[in-house]
């Protein structure tokens, strides 16, 4: 279980405070949904430890990780740009994930190889990144972000800049892993697609806040809420 505790945030003394409370089982993608501006990155960067919270906490299976570095927090992030190395090819680039130094051993190999399968990347592993697909790309980094074997996981509008097909591929492979790893995983999306395709539960965000958080086919076809249905649009 991932829990968010009354954690609060301001960039500057002028702007208004936000305050996220939340909880996430392990097995389950929370898609996070809400206007632009609302916070929805921030409360990514926060758990992630990016952006430093001025009060509350947040914590995973009930120990306590806002209080360590980012490095020593226990997740994994995937943002919308990949972040790939465009020298290195697809195998060097997962295997980052690991080690930097890239000094792998046959267990850590394996555990590469078991991605690539998994992520639909065979006969890939030589490739740069300015020969795959935008959807293959991504791939290479949710890749990454699986060997780190990490509980959490983060994801910051990972799939935004791809067509509604490969999109709904993508999800549907996220699901499983998520799924078979029994992870915890948060997703950030300006679609409310992704939130139907990839999450039981879908959290509302907006003025710094989780406005709701239910069953994702409630809160986006039944809500009566009216911040929530502006920003779908509804009458």
């Amino acid at each position: 279980m991932l829990s968010v505790n009354q954690l609060t945030f301001s960039y500057s003394c002028d702007d208004q405070q936000m305050c996220f409370d939340l909880q996430v089982r392990r097995g389950e993608i929370l898609s996070n949904i809400g206007p632009s501006g609302s916070g929805k990155s921030t409360l990514l960067n926060l758990i992630a430890g990016f952006n430093l919270a001025q009060s509350g906490e947040v914590l995973l299976d009930d120990q306590l990780i806002s209080q360590l570095s980012p490095s020593q927090r226990p997740l994994s992030m995937v943002f919308q740009s990949h972040n790939l190395f465009p020298h290195l090819d697809v195998f060097t680039n997962i295997a980052l994930g690991i080690k930097p130094s890239l000094k792998l051993t046959n267990d850590e190999a394996g555990d590469i190889d078991q991605a690539i399968n998994t992520l639909g990347l065979q006969g890939l592993q030589k490739r740069k990144p300015q020969q795959l697909s935008g959807g293959q790309q991504q791939r290479v980094t949710i890749a990454r972000a699986l060997v780190r074997k990490q509980p959490l996981l983060l994801l910051d509008e990972p799939f935004a800049a791809l067509g509604p097909a490969l999109r709904a591929e993508l999800i549907e492979v996220l699901r499983e892993l998520v799924t078979r790893n029994n992870m915890i995983a948060l997703m950030v999306s300006h679609q409310p697609v992704d939130a139907m395709l990839a999450s039981k539960q879908t959290a509302f965000i907006n003025n710094g806040q989780v406005i709701a958080l239910s069953a994702t086919e409630q809160l986006l076809k039944n809500s009566h809420n009216d911040d929530i249905r502006n920003y779908l649009g509804s009458k």
